[in-house]
């Protein structure tokens, strides 16, 4: 049985630390928060739009109208996740994303595929005038021609190493993990 080693990479300060830098280069981008909606990727994504949501809130006094994405339907692996895959809620934001700055959360960057799922769910819903791609951790390492827009932090891992975003919501803590596997090889 493969053994997992944990290695932290951020802790709940360096966490919250970021999205605050992040909420702030959210509102510089959209010129305000008047157009704004934030729209988090399950599961994780959905926990740091509400932080960022916070964050925005706190710094600017206004409410910001959030949804959540369950893109289980659009990824292009589905028939490798089973004959029956568990489908999520997605949920628009109130006043929904046409016209507006769609700021689309998630946790880590990889592949691009989750976004490019994301992406293909969003434009089935409505025609945002803008989306902005807000992600905690950009591993690198793309199979699609996609780039965030707004990092929390960037790391560079080994390919047997995968980034783990931990949320309190679901996980009993914040931080992000990079989480090696002793049955690799290494």
């Amino acid at each position: 049985m493969p053994h997992a080693n944990r290695i932290p990479l951020m802790d709940e300060t360096d966490v919250r630390r970021a999205l605050a830098r992040m909420a702030r280069e959210i509102v510089e981008r959209s010129g305000g928060v008047d157009r704004l909606v934030l729209m988090g990727i399950h599961r994780r994504g959905v926990h740091l739009a509400a932080m960022l949501r916070d964050e925005i809130q706190r710094a600017e006094g206004r409410d910001l109208p959030t949804g959540s994405l369950d893109i289980t339907l659009y990824r292009d692996d589905l028939a490798e996740v089973g004959p029956r895959p568990v489908v999520g809620a997605s949920e628009l934001p109130p006043g929904g994303i046409d016209d507006r700055i769609v700021v689309l959360v998630d946790d880590v960057l990889y592949t691009g595929r989750t976004v490019r799922a994301a992406l293909n769910e969003l434009m089935d819903w409505g025609r945002p005038a803008r989306i902005v791609l807000c992600v905690l951790v950009d591993r690198g390492e793309r199979e699609l021609p996609i780039q965030p827009d707004v990092v929390g932090r960037e790391v560079q891992v080994l390919p047997h190493q995968r980034v783990e975003v931990l949320v309190p919501e679901l996980d009993g803590r914040l931080g992000v993990d990079i989480i090696h596997s002793d049955s690799e090889g290494a």
